[in-house]
């Protein structure tokens, strides 16, 4: 990789000590989502839904038909 020059290298070490300020309270919003999707979703009995027709195979055949 070839070196920086030094306008680069501030312009990397500013948004690595943006990165670095920041970053508890993108981890305290991580732990928040975690928690509320736990609660949220305690009882949840979702099922992905079925599709509506057999899915079409490379030739035009309908899969699981001969």
């Amino acid at each position: 990789m070839a070196s920086l020059s030094p306008r680069e290298q501030a312009v990397r070490d500013r948004i690595e000590a943006l990165i670095r300020l920041i970053e508890p309270g993108l981890d305290l919003l991580l732990a928040v989502g975690d928690r509320v999707s736990r609660l949220v979703e305690r009882d949840d009995d979702w099922e992905p839904p079925r599709p509506a027709s057999p899915p079409i195979t490379g030739r035009g055949r309908v899969s699981g038909r001969p």
